[in-house]
């Protein structure tokens, strides 16, 4: 997979990162948006394919980009294919700072320090390329403004940013509603992204622990959030915090 271009999981976190405040919106849901828009990724990449609701590796070969080859890698181990909302609702500490990270080191971002409270060490995100930000954002707007079924990676970076709750960090206020409502929409025009739109969703609903009894339709009413008792993932795994305090990272 080539770098030029930029992977789902990047770009639904440039969406969600707050450019006023450095900040990334809906960060619980977050980390379960970037664990599905991996699959997409891998997906679109040829590596693996939905099977009902799971998912299995069809192509073991490495993509060339190292945190969606960990993922790939993990998935071949487990043999069979798994659910995809077992996948994401399984524990992955850090997966959005792993990308942040990332997108630090490829120059899209940069990390700006400071302290909460005047006492904890924090790490605000600041993007550094706002070109790229803009044509991401245009492209979720040119396909809920013309009505045109995008392109899959256009149609399932919507699903997601639906399923994660960006909506109203996009399209906010009753000015947004009809904004809102076309997001969500568009999850019908990628099957992979409708599948990893709603395994998101089922997850924050707690509805992990149980198969799914048909086809779900978009836009259905959340339920609480709350924590799925899922069988572990076995994600990206946690990364090591430095120093004598946890630094605490955009949220």
């Amino acid at each position: 997979m080539g770098r030029s271009r930029r992977t789902l999981p990047e770009e639904l976190l440039l969406l969600a990162l707050d450019p006023a405040t450095g900040t990334t919106a809906q960060p619980q849901s977050l980390d379960l948006g970037l664990a599905g828009a991996q699959l997409v990724e891998l997906a679109l990449a040829g590596r693996i394919a939905p099977d009902g609701d799971r998912i299995a590796v069809v192509v073991p070969r490495p993509t060339g980009d190292p945190t969606l080859d960990c993922a790939l890698e993990l998935l071949r181990r487990r043999g069979a294919p798994v659910r995809a909302v077992h996948w994401i609702g399984g524990p992955r500490l850090g997966l959005r700072q792993i990308y942040l990270s990332h997108l630090e080191r490829c120059g899209m971002v940069a990390a700006v320090p400071g302290q909460m409270c005047g006492v904890l060490p924090t790490t605000r995100y600041q993007a550094t390329d706002t070109d790229i930000s803009r044509e991401i954002r245009s492209r979720l707007d040119s396909a809920i403004r013309t009505g045109v079924p995008p392109d899959p990676r256009t149609a399932a970076l919507a699903a997601l940013a639906h399923a994660v709750g960006l909506g109203k960090h996009l399209y906010p206020g009753n000015e947004g509603r009809s904004s809102r409502s076309r997001l969500r929409d568009l999850i019908r025009h990628d099957p992979m992204g409708g599948l990893v739109a709603h395994a998101v969703m089922d997850v924050q609903n707690g509805a992990a622990a149980q198969p799914r009894r048909g086809p779900a339709t978009a836009g259905r009413p959340a339920g609480p959030t709350v924590r799925a008792t899922a069988e572990p993932a076995r994600g990206v795994p946690m990364q090591p915090r430095h120093g004598s305090m946890a630094r605490a990272v955009a949220h």
